[in-house]
Parts: C-alpha cells; sequence; structure tokens
C-alpha cells in the first residue's frame, strides 16, 4: 500500500488539487510540503493531531516537511472558522510561542539539514519586511475580491464583519506558498479542509506569476460525532505542554471519548497497522473501552513518552479497582491561604483545582449533581470543607463520572 492509498484508507484525505500529481509526488518522497501553524498560543493543542501525525507519515515516506511558523500572519489573524477577530499578540509573545511549539513538534518530525529532514521557519522574515505598495503592484492584481468574497474562510466572519486586516490574510497565506515554492522548493501545501480557499490562493498566485504547477491536500478535521472540534474539553483546550494539561488528564480525555469517536480517531491518529484497526472495527460494547485505552496509551506516548503513558493508564485503572494506587493521579496541594476560618468553600476548591474555569462554572457544576468530595456528593455551592479534611493522604474530589483529581495540604 502507498503512503497515498495509506491516507485515504485512514480517511484523512479531504481534497487534492490533482490527485495523480499529488500521488505522484508523495509516494515518490518527491513532496517538499509545509503546513502552516499560527503561534496564538504557548502551547500546540490535541486539535493540531492530525496535522502533526500527517507530518510524521509524510516524513517517515521519505518526503521533506516544512513546519511553518506564523510569526507575520498571526499578527493579522487567520477568519477561517471563526465568528470573532483574532487576539493581538505581541512579537516577543509570538517568538515565544513558536520555540515552544518546536520543542513540542520535535515529538513527531526530525528536524535538521540532511535530506528528508524537518524545517521550520518563520513567515516573519519575509512578510514583515514587504512594501505594502510594492506587494499590491506585484500580487495584488492575482486576486479577484469577488471570488475572495466566496471563499468559505470568510463566511461566517461577514455576518458579524469583516475587517480589511483579516481579508489581507488569504495574501498573506498565499505568499508565503509562493516565497517558499521559490525559495526552498515547496510544491506541495497540507493543512486542514478549513484552509482550502487560502491554499488554492497560493497555487493561483504560483501559476500567474511564474506558470508552474504546485498542489495542495486538506485532510478531514478532528470532530465528534456531532460535529464539535475535539481537542477541548468544558471549554477549555486539551493541550499537548504538560503544565497546562498533565499526561494524567490527557490521557483520561481519549480514555472518555464517546463511542461512536474512538474507531474514528484510532484509525486517524494512531500509527497501528490499518490490519490491526480493521479488526478492531468489528469491536462493540465492552471491547469499546479496550479501544478507548489504547487510543488513550498511544497517544499520551506519543507526546509524553512511555513512562508518563504508563502511569497515566495505572492511575486512571486504579480508580475502577479495589485498593488501587492514585498516586498518579492530577493533585493540588492546598496552602494556608485558600482556607479563610479554617475551611474552603465547594467552588473556591473547583476553580482551584482546575475542575472549573470560574465560580460561576463551579456553581452549575454542583448544581447539576456533578461534583463529590470524598464521599459526600456536593449539592449545595455554599459547602464548607474544614482543612482537616484534606488532612493525611488528602481526599479525592469526583467531577461527573470519569475525572478525578486528589487534593492534599502542603
Amino acid at each position: 500500500m502507498t503512503i497515498y492509498d495509506e491516507l485515504v484508507a485512514r480517511g484523512l484525505v479531504a481534497q487534492v488539487t490533482s490527485e495523480d500529481e499529488v500521488k505522484n509526488l508523495i509516494n515518490n518522497g518527491k513532496a517538499t510540503f509545509y503546513i502552516g501553524y499560527d503561534c496564538t498560543a504557548d502551547s500546540l493543542t490535541a486539535g493540531h493531531f492530525v496535522t502533526l501525525t500527517l507530518m510524521k507519515r509524510l516524513q517517515q515516506a521519505g518526503n521533506k516537511p516544512i513546519a511553518l511558523i506564523g510569526g507575520g500572519t498571526t499578527t493579522i489573524g487567520d477568519p477561517s472558522g471563526r465568528t470573532d477577530m483574532r487576539k493581538m499578540l505581541s512579537r516577543e509573545d509570538i517568538n515565544h510561542n513558536a520555540q515552544c511549539f518546536k520543542h513540542q513538534m520535535e515529538r513527531f518530525i526530525d528536524f535538521g539539514d540532511g535530506l528528508g529532514q524537518a524545517m521550520m521557519l518563520n513567515n516573519a522574515d519575509w512578510l514583515l519586511d514587504l512594501n505594502y505598495v510594492e506587494l499590491l503592484r506585484e500580487v495584488g492584481a492575482c486576486f479577484s475580491v469577488n471570488n475572495m468574497l466566496r471563499a468559505d474562510c470568510y463566511k461566517q466572519r461577514m455576518e458579524k464583519g469583516l475587517s480589511f486586516l483579516e481579508f489581507n490574510y488569504m495574501i498573506m497565506q498565499s505568499y508565503d506558498f509562493y516565497h517558499m515554492f521559490q525559495t526552498v522548493g515547496c510544491n506541495l501545501q497540507c493543512g486542514g479542509n478549513d484552509q482550502w480557499s487560502n491554499m488554492l490562493g497560493g497555487t493561483e498566485l504560483i501559476r500567474r506569476k511564474l506558470g508552474r504547477d504546485s498542489h495542495c491536500m486538506t485532510i478531514n478535521l478532528l470532530t465528534d460525532s456531532q460535529g464539535n472540534k475535539m481537542g477541548k474539553t468544558a471549554g477549555n483546550a486539551v493541550w499537548l505542554d504538560p503544565n497546562k494539561t498533565s499526561p494524567y488528564d490527557f490521557y483520561q480525555y481519549w480514555r472518555n471519548v464517546g463511542d461512536a469517536d474512538v474507531m474514528k480517531c484510532v484509525r486517524w491518529l494512531t500509527f497501528l497497522p490499518l490490519e490491526q484497526i480493521d479488526e478492531m472495527d468489528q469491536w462493540k460494547d465492552a471491547q469499546l473501552n479496550q479501544a478507548k485505552e489504547i487510543l488513550a496509551w498511544e497517544l499520551t506516548n506519543m507526546v509524553h513518552g512511555k513512562e508518563e503513558a504508563d502511569k497515566a493508564q495505572a492511575a486512571a485503572k486504579a480508580l475502577f479497582s479495589t485498593g488501587g494506587d492514585a498516586a498518579n493521579m492530577p493533585s493540588t496541594a492546598l496552602s494556608e491561604g485558600d482556607f479563610t476560618g479554617g475551611s474552603i468553600g465547594a467552588l473556591m476548591l473547583l476553580v482551584k483545582c482546575g475542575l472549573a474555569a470560574s465560580n460561576g462554572e463551579a456553581r452549575r457544576l454542583v448544581q447539576q449533581g456533578g461534583v463529590a468530595v470524598g464521599d459526600e456528593k456536593v449539592s449545595d455551592p455554599t459547602a464548607q470543607f474544614a482543612r482537616e479534611k484534606f488532612a493525611g493522604g488528602g481526599v479525592i474530589i469526583k467531577k461527573g463520572k470519569k475525572v478525578f483529581h486528589r487534593v492534599t495540604l502542603s
């Protein structure tokens, strides 16, 4: 099976500009391809998994990846798939985020100067030096405003008002492809299928300015069976940075995916052989829990290493067995300053442990009956817990049916 056939069999490929040409490039290791990452945070998320694993698969097949850091485009903000304008970041924040990204990407792809090794480029190196009038003269005539306004990437933003700043994003992304095509031989752009319009802008710019062909391939976005983007929980991203999402919580997120989504995630995100996945596709009922454990371990191992994956799995299993050791469970140590009059309120406790983002969210959790402190189900948002309750080995807080957190005293 060729690498392109494998991508199709895994259900990843969404759109390609020319299937025969793209097949020839990636099957024969002739693709120098790029995927762009705007530095809007200091960590990648689980939502980036599909593109990270795509880079790894294509590199293993002999192709050369370019991880393009959007130091320039991040200053504008991509309107694709959004109804609001992105937060503007400083140059210093963007550079810091870029270094964090590279550190995390190194777990997926090999960087270096050798044949087939990945490059990391930053479009700030060419975009920030552009002269606006010269840019207009060089590429402005290659873009039809009528066509741009019909692009999917602008539709949602048009409802609330598309700024001229964001309108330029397609031109900037197209210029990236045009620049790298000439300077480093980049002949293929990959990304999520919400980027299709932006990506076609690049191929058209290359065709009109250079008379050459270039290609694009999009992959499906990771969504659950209700069409919601995966990689978020309770409104918060599932981060690859262990300081933002612990290896245990990362494992638990994938262990708790819906029955309807688990095999898609196994097929898209893991490197298990397709023959094994085809067999797992026949699993039902209790076997789906085994599939979720396999998914969670494989992805945690990929991001955090085998030791952390084993610890997370052992901690998760301990919670559902008698006498299990919960030492590897996420925990929070309360200090004297967290107590008022020798006690702490239920809402503050949930926020302090990161189980709720705000007092309002904590109040809703309690009112919905989704919180237990030790063996005590909490139904009153004004409930108080004495300092002594957390002495010794601490207390386990349960949020819903599957989220556990240990609280101790510092």
